[in-house]
């Protein structure tokens, strides 16, 4: 027998959700347009380069022209949206209590390890039945701490003279610039692991996210 649960994701939730996929999809577009005019990170081992941010032929498979006017353009401009849906976002899940569901508890680091074990496999029971899991909750709230990151340290290289301060705070305009550039990675890295996620927990756990409802197998 199916249940239907209803108002699983409120209504708002999935709007703040919705609205914030897209914008930050294009602002990491962007990013890269506007990287490729001077893109100087890698790792190394003594004189040996392990990974270069990025090789052209990167930007070449995407067909990215080198077009930094343009790129600056949608950045700069949807700058204004993804900092209004965060701040929308941030207050709507105080006022509603929502951040009880989504901020980690005491305990959660410790848990967290356990839902990786299971998601790989390694671990077999059970995990605990709850809105959001632990690896959950540590990582939709480190997203809003990265929110808060990209827009300071984006401001900081943006208008380093006018946020002289801000660019001074954070360790001037490089150390800001390598910072906005590592949040944009944890961006990728976040929604690499989410999508996987999805694809994981199956249509009815994605329907939720758009319809607010959840369908459930009871045993009669």
């Amino acid at each position: 027998m199916k249940r239907i649960i209803e108002n699983k994701h409120p209504l708002a939730i999935r709007w703040f959700h919705w609205v914030n996929f897209p914008v930050l999809t294009v602002m990491i577009w962007s990013g890269l347009l506007i990287y490729w005019a001077y893109h100087p990170y890698k790792i190394q081992v003594g004189s040996f380069t392990l990974i270069t941010f990025f090789p052209d032929w990167f930007f070449k498979g995407l067909h990215m022209k080198q077009r930094l006017a343009e790129g600056m353009s949608w950045h700069f401009a949807l700058m204004w949206l993804f900092t209004i849906n965060g701040i929308l976002y941030v207050g709507y899940t105080l006022i509603s209590g929502e951040w009880r569901y989504l901020f980690p508890k005491r305990g959660s680091f410790k848990e967290a390890w356990q839902v990786v074990l299971h998601d790989l496999g390694i671990r077999k029971g059970p995990l605990p039945v709850e809105k959001y899991n632990a690896a959950q909750r540590i990582a939709y709230s480190s997203i809003i701490v990265m929110g808060v990151g990209s827009l300071l340290t984006g401001l900081a290289i943006y208008k380093p003279t006018q946020f002289s301060w801000l660019t001074t705070l954070l360790g001037g305009y490089e150390i800001a610039r390598l910072l906005h550039f590592a949040l944009t990675i944890g961006y990728v890295l976040f929604f690499v692991v989410h999508i996987a996620q999805v694809v994981k927990a199956g249509w009815n756990n994605f329907r939720s996210m758009i319809t607010g409802f959840d369908v459930v197998d009871e045993k009669v």
